[in-house]
């Protein structure tokens, strides 16, 4: 049986995370010291996290 090749496999999940506030959460990278660091902003209360799990 033949197998779908891995640029035929297009099954791509993306989550959206919420605020308490209710504003959604988006990752930015920042450069800070000459390293890279990603970090979750809240859009509307602009409060920063590690990553979005932190936020509940």
């Amino acid at each position: 049986m033949a197998q779908a090749s891995k640029n035929a496999r297009t099954s791509s999940t993306t989550q959206k995370f919420f605020c308490s506030c209710g504003g959604e959460i988006k990752m930015k990278t920042l450069f800070e010291k000459g390293k890279v660091k990603n970090v979750a902003e809240c859009d509307k209360c602009k409060r920063t996290e590690r990553r979005p799990s932190d936020f509940k």
